[in-house]
C-alpha cells in the first residue's frame, strides 16, 4: 500500500512554496488554481528547484536532462510568468516568485486566452477573500511583512517633505529604476470578472528593477518610460489610490495603486488591523477637529476605515459630530489630508521610526527568521536527503528559547544582517 504516500505533483509544489517565507495554505482550493497556471509535468519539476536563484545548468543537473531542454523549459515558464530571469555577469539566472507578490498577480495582470481568467478569479476570491487563512499568514505572521504603504506626495508640507526620505516616494522609486513596466491590476481585474470592481484605473500597477526586465523580454508586461510612468502615478494620484510596495529600500520590484473595495492589501489592513498586516509610512494623520464640520469625505476616502465620525465631547453630543482617528489603523497614506476642504487634517511625523529592509534578501531573510523557516534558506537543495536532515535539525535548534531570542532580536535582523547583505552583495 505504499503507493497511496505518494504525493501529486500540486502537493509537491505546494511543499516547495512553502519553504519560502511567505508561503501557502496548503487545500484543495489551491490545488485547483496551481493546476490552472502549471502542467502536471511542470508542478513536479519545479516543486524541485532551489529557493535561490539558479541556473540552467544547475536545473539540468536536479532534472537530469539536458542543458538545452532545461533552458527552453525555464523560458516556457518565464514567457507565462511563472519564473522571473534576470542576467548576472553574462548568465541567465531563474528563480520561482513566491504565489503573492508574485505568480497569482502576474496571471491576471493582462488578459489571457490560454487560461479561463474568470474561472481563476473565482478561484483566487475564495482562496483569498473567503477562506482567510491564507491572506492571515501571508500578512500577520512575524514584525517584518511582504509590504508598505508611500506617503501621498501631493499633500506634503514644506516641513513634511524634509523628512521624507526617498526611498520613501514612490516617484522616486519610479526615476531610480532600471526598468519599468505596466499591466492591469490584479484586484480590480480579479473583481471585475466577478462584477464587483470599482471604476478606478485598471492598467495602473508598475513593475521594477529585475521583474520588470523579465516581464518585458517575455513581452507579458508593457514597457514604459519615466514619464509616461510618473504620468500614471499622477493619475493614481487624481483617482485617491493608495501606493502600496515591496517592503525594501532598494530596488523596489512593485508598486501598486489601490483602492479601499478591490485591493488585497487593503482589504488585509482592514481585517486583520490589530496584527499590522502592512507597514505604514512614516507619518499619521491629525486632526483640528475645531475646523472640523461634520461632512464626513474623510470618513468615505479612507482605506482602511480608520476614521468615523463621533462626538468630541464626553457627553456623546450627537449633534455636531467630528471626524476621530483610529490611530492603530492609520496607514500615515494622506489621501484624508487630501479630500478635507477644510484643512483639518495635517500628517506629522510618527513618534516611532518604521524600519524597512535594506533589499529584497534583507526582506527575506528576516521574514524567514521571524517565521522559523531560516532553514530553508541555509540549506536550500532539498533534493539531497542530508540536506533535508540538517535542515530539520537547524530548525529545531532555531526554535530552543536563547536562540530564537537572540535570531529574531531588531539589531539582529537589522543592523547586522543589513551590512551582512551589503557585503555578500546579494
Amino acid at each position: 500500500m505504499g503507493h497511496n504516500n505518494v504525493k501529486s505533483p500540486y502537493s509537491m509544489l505546494s511543499d516547495r512554496l512553502n519553504r519560502f517565507p511567505q508561503g501557502v495554505t496548503s487545500c484543495k482550493l489551491l490545488f485547483k488554481i496551481l493546476k490552472m497556471l502549471f502542467s502536471e509535468k511542470e508542478a513536479r519539476l519545479v516543486s524541485l528547484m532551489p529557493i535561490k536563484p539558479f541556473t540552467a545548468k544547475t536545473a539540468s543537473i536536479i532534472w537530469k536532462i539536458n542543458i538545452l531542454e532545461a533552458r527552453k523549459a525555464l523560458d516556457k515558464l518565464a514567457d507565462r510568468a511563472l519564473m522571473v530571469d534576470f542576467e548576472q555577469n553574462g548568465e541567465y539566472f531563474y528563480v520561482l516568485p513566491p504565489p503573492m507578490a508574485g505568480f497569482f498577480e502576474f496571471a491576471m495582470m493582462r488578459v489571457r486566452d490560454d487560461i479561463d481568467q474568470k474561472v481563476l478569479s473565482e478561484l483566487l476570491y475564495e482562496y483569498l477573500n473567503v477562506e482567510e487563512d491564507f491572506i492571515k499568514n501571508l500578512f500577520t505572521r512575524g514584525e517584518t511583512q511582504l509590504g508598505r504603504v508611500f506617503v501621498h506626495e501631493p499633500v506634503l508640507s514644506r516641513d513634511n517633505a524634509l523628512h521624507v526620505l526617498d526611498y520613501e516616494r514612490a516617484s522616486e522609486v519610479i526615476k531610480t529604476a532600471t526598468h519599468r513596466a505596466v499591466g492591469i491590476c490584479y484586484c480590480r481585474h480579479k473583481m471585475h470578472h466577478l462584477g464587483r470592481a470599482c471604476k478606478a484605473p485598471l492598467e495602473i500597477c508598475m513593475t521594477f528593477n529585475n521583474t520588470a526586465a523579465s516581464l518585458i523580454r517575455h513581452e507579458y508586461l508593457r514597457e514604459v518610460d519615466t514619464e509616461e510612468c510618473l504620468d500614471l502615478l499622477q493619475e493614481a494620484y487624481e483617482n485617491n489610490l493608495v501606493q502600496f510596495g515591496e517592503n525594501c529600500r532598494e530596488l523596489v520590484n512593485f508598486i501598486c495603486n489601490c483602492c479601499g473595495c478591490c485591493c488585497e492589501a487593503m482589504r488585509a489592513a482592514r481585517r486583520f488591523a490589530i496584527l499590522k498586516p502592512v507597514h505604514t509610512t512614516g507619518f499619521i494623520s491629525s486632526f483640528n477637529v475645531s475646523n472640523c464640520n461634520g461632512c464626513g469625505r474623510c470618513v468615505s476616502i479612507c482605506p482602511v476605515d480608520a476614521i468615523h465620525l463621533g462626538s468630541e465631547n464626553e457627553d456623546g453630543d450627537t449633534e455636531n459630530k467630528v471626524a476621530i482617528l483610529d490611530e492603530e489603523r492609520c496607514l500615515g497614506c494622506g489621501l484624508c489630508a487630501r479630500t478635507c476642504v477644510n484643512g483639518c487634517v495635517n500628517l506629522i511625523p510618527r513618534s516611532t521610526r518604521i524600519i524597512t529592509p535594506l533589499n529584497a534578501t534583507h526582506r527575506v531573510v528576516v521574514m524567514a527568521i521571524e517565521r522559523g523557516m531560516f532553514q530553508n534558506l541555509i540549506f536550500d537543495n532539498r533534493v539531497l536527503w542530508n540536506h533535508r536532515a540538517l535542515a530539520a535539525v537547524l530548525g529545531v535548534v532555531l526554535k530552543l528559547p536563547p536562540f530564537k531570542q537572540i535570531i529574531a532580536s531588531r539589531q539582529v535582523k537589522s543592523r547586522y544582517m543589513e551590512a551582512l547583505v551589503r557585503y555578500l552583495d546579494v
